[in-house]
């Protein structure tokens, strides 16, 4: 076992309010995918209110601004359950749901000393990093990773 698990921050503004029916397959998936998350190889921790079991309701970047944020015990693990299972249908979807105007940076992953949890404040501010210096140890993307300390 590593000592180090990758969090994983992804930030997205919502082409139109979650009650709207543009968003209604968004919406329906949801529980759909949070359990398959759940229950990934790898799997750690996602980001979740108490009212919905998950994040759609938390908008600490601003009223316009979705995020989710999980935690996994490698790359790639975050990677199979992203590309390799039935989020991928999903994701190929995304630009029906959400845009990214006026975001420089959408998806940033970081290492974290195994045990512990981020915080939105820290995982913004990673997202800044990457904006700042690009990818790098402290800051990285799936296309470009970097390994754990």
């Amino acid at each position: 076992m590593t000592s180090y698990h990758v969090a994983q921050l992804n930030v997205a503004r919502p082409r139109a309010d979650l009650a709207d029916p543009s968003m209604a397959d968004f919406v329906a998936g949801l529980a759909r995918l949070n359990a398959l998350a759940d229950g990934a190889p790898g799997f750690v921790w996602r980001l979740q209110d108490s009212d919905t079991g998950d994040a759609t309701g938390l908008r600490p970047f601003g009223p316009d601004i979705m995020l989710n944020m999980s935690v996994w015990a490698s790359v790639d693990d975050l990677r199979a359950y992203v590309y390799r299972s039935a989020h991928l249908d999903s994701l190929r979807r995304r630009n029906e749901w959400f845009h990214h105007e006026g975001l420089d940076h959408y998806l940033v992953l970081w290492w974290i000393p195994a045990g512990t949890l981020p915080t939105v404040e820290e995982a913004w501010a990673r997202l800044e990093t990457l904006g700042r210096d690009g990818p790098g140890p402290e800051a990285f993307t799936l296309r470009q990773t970097f390994p754990a300390p």
